[in-house]
């Protein structure tokens, strides 16, 4: 089993990694492989809603970037962990669009692996931005694992996120969630427990 850990943050290796760093280490200690993936620092281009995903098998007609990078790596991740900062209360702009193509390319490669959001703050806005990214899960058929806290540390350094030692524990609270639900998957599987089946999706539009 594997997790793809998202680093959604400018700096490498700043407190949204020193984040992801504990829960990964949490997560090997659980028996799961982690990988931590940075966006880097290179613009990435936003979603234009033009389709042209459907022509190409989920995959965004950009290409060529960290969007197609992490689809091939999610196709042997069994599941997903975003991490991102808190800009004005948000998410960063690297990570949401990010996300934005990721899902919109590839949500057929996504639904039904747990997911979950870690973000970072100075000091506010981290609720404000770890709903927005758990609004991605919520509406791509993705088991959302929780923690024993909202997922969010505070520092301005990385030294300051280690100081944090209930936000630490909160990460290595969702690391232990994570393996758990990976590992009950897993179990439900090999019973015979098969995914749900979906219905063709319905679209209602408002306008008459």
């Amino acid at each position: 089993m594997k997790v793809l850990l998202i680093n959604g943050s400018p700096h490498e290796k700043g407190c949204t990694y020193t984040a992801l760093a504990e829960v990964a280490g949490q997560l090997n200690k659980n028996g799961v492989d982690a990988e931590i993936l940075w966006l880097g620092t290179e613009p990435i281009k936003s979603c234009l809603g033009c389709r042209g995903c459907a022509k190409l098998h989920s995959r965004c007609v950009f290409g060529g970037d960290v969007v197609e990078t992490a689809q091939e790596k999610l196709e042997t991740c069994d599941g997903i962990i975003v991490g991102s900062p808190v800009h004005y209360a948000g998410a960063s702009g690297q990570v949401t669009s990010f996300l934005g193509r990721l899902f919109y390319s590839g949500s057929a490669l996504l639904q039904n692996k747990p997911a979950s959001a870690v973000v970072s703050c100075r000091r506010g806005g981290a609720s404000a931005a770890y709903e927005a990214l758990n609004k991605f899960f919520q509406m791509s058929n993705m088991p959302v694992v929780t923690s024993q806290y909202w997922n969010q540390v505070h520092g301005n350094t990385p030294d300051e996120v280690r100081q944090d030692l209930e936000g630490l524990q909160t990460m290595r609270t969702l690391a232990d969630n994570m393996a758990w639900l990976l590992k009950s998957i897993e179990a439900g599987k090999a019973a015979g427990v098969k995914s749900p089946e979906r219905e063709a999706k319905l679209r209602t539009n408002f306008i008459r």
